[in-house]
């Protein structure tokens, strides 16, 4: 069942500009290849004369490129890497240029010339995974890192390109192939009925491994939110302020506001950062009965955002809040099953103390028979406890239980991968317990391996690298 991908090692030299498009100070143009060093020399010249052949890995020189002409194109500094010491795990110069579009493309125009290949997306990252630098999820987590935009996802990414998440799969399918390789040894010996392995000690085995595999794969609700930004609903009736909460949260008028009911018509999004967290706050068209076509589609995409919620905001207008409840409780509750819901009341600037007191009864009231729920009394519109919602939202995601040196999935492929690896392993247990012959035990086993080598790339095919790497910018 395993089939291990013999992918062969690169023959040719690539290129490509490693920094982002566009202007700016310095730019990077990366060669990794057999001839990277020999088709840089073509066109670097040290003040020295001394080419980069001859120089010690692992060091910078200062130094013009110039074309087959001899005109210098510009100032550079070339810094070496030997294989196998480098991000590639190839023989590698990078050369920083000052950051001018022409300038770039001359170099790379220069270098295409003497022998070199434009590089494909993500195929230094490629490169380094074929050479055994990086296994697939540490490949996969570099683009992650590129990608973050928060503290929380940059340390995920961080953390799993250093190599934690592989380190946790590696001892799983140790333990898997020491379980199988017991239980395959008895089929050698099936005819002298000969039990080499322990059922009992494959059992506390098999429960530890899909303990941890639980673990990992329940994980990926908390590293999705935190690498994609958690998905936060604000709903309520016409005119109860979202917008105005939204514009508040995001820190600028982002939302149209209006005393007009029925202002907002479609979703608008926009992503906050609150305490290393991204959060993508959508605002809602108001949910009441119209006959207007336009804003009844805007409230049934309201439904469809809210049920897509990890975190829902119901603001309620406090100065009728028994009407909104009473209208909306039946449409919105139900929905915020599984789903951390806050009940804001806005508005507060316009009621007394005895109508908060009310509207905490309204609140147990409603939330009796639910959990995950929360509630606060806030202004949008003088920015009263704004704040404070803002670190109740930041409370939600229970940071505290993602440890430093947690292993927190954050990859849809990894996370599916899990999936069918923990199937796999509890069919394996329930064979021990039913006291399945060791054949298609073997098979379970072998089945948990793969899925677990695939996130890896221990198993892999290049349809799928072709797919992962695709994904990546040229130069990375």
């Amino acid at each position: 069942m395993e089939a291990q991908l013999n992918t062969p090692l690169p023959q040719d030299t690539i290129c490509a500009v490693s920094t982002a498009p566009g202007r700016g100070g310095i730019a990077v143009i990366r060669v990794s290849g057999p001839e990277a060093v020999t088709i840089t020399d073509r066109i670097f010249r040290s003040p020295n004369g001394k080419p980069l052949a001859e120089a010690k890995a692992n060091t910078a020189h200062y130094g013009s490129i110039t074309d087959e002409k001899g005109h210098a194109l510009d100032d550079v500094v070339a810094t070496l890497f030997v294989a196998p010491h480098s991000f590639t795990g190839e023989n590698t110069v990078e050369i920083s240029c000052h950051g001018s579009t022409y300038i770039q493309q001359q170099i790379i125009a220069l270098l295409l010339r003497q022998g070199c290949r434009l590089a494909t997306p993500g195929e230094f990252t490629r490169r380094a995974f074929t050479n055994g630098k990086l296994d697939l999820s540490q490949a996969e987590a570099v683009a992650d890192l590129i990608a973050s935009t928060s503290a929380a996802s940059h340390r995920l990414a961080i953390q799993q390109m250093r190599g934690g998440f592989s380190r946790e799969l590696a001892r799983l399918r140790e333990q898997l192939l020491t379980f199988v390789s017991l239980v395959e040894l008895e089929l050698d010996f099936s005819e002298e009925e000969v039990e080499f392995a322990d059922r009992q000690k494959l059992t506390e085995l098999a429960r530890e491994i899909e303990r941890v595999i639980k673990r990992l794969s329940d994980s990926f609700s908390l590293g999705n939110a935190i690498k994609n930004g958690v998905p936060t609903a604000i709903i309520g009736e016409t005119n109860a302020g979202k917008s105005t909460l939204l514009n508040r949260l995001v820190k600028e008028d982002r939302a149209l506001v209006s005393d007009i009911h029925g202002t907002t018509r479609d979703v608008i999004e926009d992503t906050v950062v609150l305490q290393g967290i991204t959060f993508r706050f959508i605002d809602t068209a108001g949910i009441r009965e119209t006959h207007d076509t336009i804003e009844s589609m805007g409230i049934e995409r309201t439904f469809q955002k809210l049920d897509q919620a990890s975190i829902v905001i119901w603001l309620i207008d406090a100065t009728h809040a028994p009407q909104e409840v009473e209208a909306l409780s039946q449409q919105i509750l139900p929905r915020c099953h599984g789903k951390h819901l806050i009940i804001a009341f806005n508005k507060v600037d316009k009621i007394d103390d005895a109508t908060r007191q009310q509207l905490t009864q309204l609140y147990d009231r409603l939330t009796r028979e639910m959990t995950d729920t929360a509630m606060i009394f806030l202004s949008a519109s003088h920015n009263q406890n704004v704040d404070t919602l803002e670190s109740m939202l930041v409370d939600t995601i229970n940071l505290p239980q993602a440890k430093e040196n947690d292993v927190i999935v954050t990859n849809a492929r990894h996370y599916e991968a899990l999936m069918h690896a923990h199937d796999a392993i509890l069919r394996t247990l329930d064979g021990l317990q039913t006291g399945l012959s060791g054949d298609f035990l073997a098979q379970d086993i072998r089945e948990c391996m793969h899925y677990l080598g695939e996130i890896t790339g221990q198993i892999s095919t290049d349809e799928i690298l072709g797919t992962i790497f695709s994904k990546f910018c040229i130069g990375k």
